[in-house]
């Protein structure tokens, strides 16, 4: 086991992040081995067998913990952003949702998986998908430009989460939403598994308790928080680091949240 410090700066973790996903995309094996933070059966994380057939070949490298778009409600003609794109999977499937007179924005740090994604777009006819090279904490997007924003298994690798919920707000327009699949805690980490860089790299050591994430988005300013356990994900989970019991502390869950009006409201999450 490859241990980290407890307090490592931001820039060595998001290094770490990125190592380990450019090897991925290479078709590389992770320090972490095949398993953490992955499942290769789509429908074990939400996905109905329509969407693993029309998505482009190479765009599920199987990262995922679950589905962000089966809560999204997307409809013809919105501008979706994806934090931490990867090869494009789950941003192919929104193009097709938002239709010709949407657009979705896809944001990956790793130059070898923006490569992977618009190569897939370009071959496979794409027209309204764009990806951005950028770091989920300082979004290439322009404020109150984006109406639905999505991410899976991607924020619990961030170790600077508050600054990541402030940018999703920052470019929501008012009433906009924050559909995401993540990793959240159900208890305290050992420290066994909080000081393992394949455990942070792999989904795990990064992951909030779900009252710290509750609270970092309203200190965002968001509303209409939801956020709800999958206990089933614990089956996945345990295949991530075999015989430390990570599946007693971690789950998968989905998050839903709203950027109020400017009158205040918000627009109900469906």
């Amino acid at each position: 086991m490859e241990t980290r410090p407890l307090e490592s700066s931001s820039q060595i973790v998001r290094e770490q992040v990125r190592r380990r996903y450019g090897a991925t995309a290479r078709g590389e094996t992770s320090s972490c081995g095949d398993g953490c933070c992955s499942s290769t059966n789509a429908d074990i994380l939400g996905y109905s067998a329509e969407e693993s057939a029309i998505a482009p070949e190479g765009a599920n490298l199987g990262l995922g913990c679950g589905n962000p778009l089966a809560i999204a409600s997307l409809r013809a003609g919105q501008v979706v952003l994806d934090l931490g794109s990867g090869a494009g999977f789950d941003c192919f499937l929104a193009a097709r949702a938002v239709e010709s007179s949407g657009k979705v924005i896809g944001i990956d740090m790793t130059h070898e998986m923006l490569s992977k994604a618009r190569e897939n777009a370009q071959k496979n006819g794409f027209t309204n998908v764009e990806f951005r090279l950028g770091e989920i904490e300082a979004l290439p997007v322009a404020d109150n430009s984006i109406d639905v924003i999505i991410s899976n298994c991607v924020i619990n690798l961030s170790p600077e989460k508050q600054r990541v919920f402030d940018e999703a707000f920052r470019v929501l327009k008012p009433g906009g939403r924050l559909a995401v699949a993540d990793i959240v805690a159900t208890a305290p980490l050992p420290d066994e598994i909080k000081s393992d860089w394949g455990a942070y790299t792999g989904c795990m050591a990064g992951a909030s308790q779900i009252t710290d994430l509750q609270r970092t988005l309203q200190t965002s300013g968001f509303e209409n928080i939801n956020i709800a356990p999958k206990d089933s994900s614990r089956s996945f989970i345990r295949e991530w680091l075999p015989g430390k019991r990570v599946e007693d502390y971690l789950v998968s869950a989905t998050i839903e949240a709203v950027k109020p009006t400017m009158g205040g409201e918000t627009q109900a999450l469906h």
